[in-house]
């Protein structure tokens, strides 16, 4: 029998970026401003990730959260 967390669990699953229907539109004005803000704390250069789909931001701002600590 399942429990109202295994319920939550279930439902709050996060799909693969290369799994979403959008993935391939440019990034919103929130990834690009969250990717600028993380490049910067990176020592790198922000502007190397403009043009990037939903899809890639979301995984550069996964990467960019590891090497800033800002993911844990």
């Amino acid at each position: 029998m399942s429990t109202p967390q295994d319920q939550t669990d279930a439902g709050n699953a996060q799909k693969d970026p290369e799994d979403w229907t959008t993935g391939d539109e440019p990034m919103t004005g929130a990834q690009r401003s969250y990717l600028h803000t993380l490049a910067q704390e990176a020592g790198e250069d922000p502007d190397q990730y403009d043009g990037l789909t939903k899809a890639e931001a979301s995984e550069t701002i996964d990467a960019l959260q590891a090497k800033t600590g800002r993911g844990e």
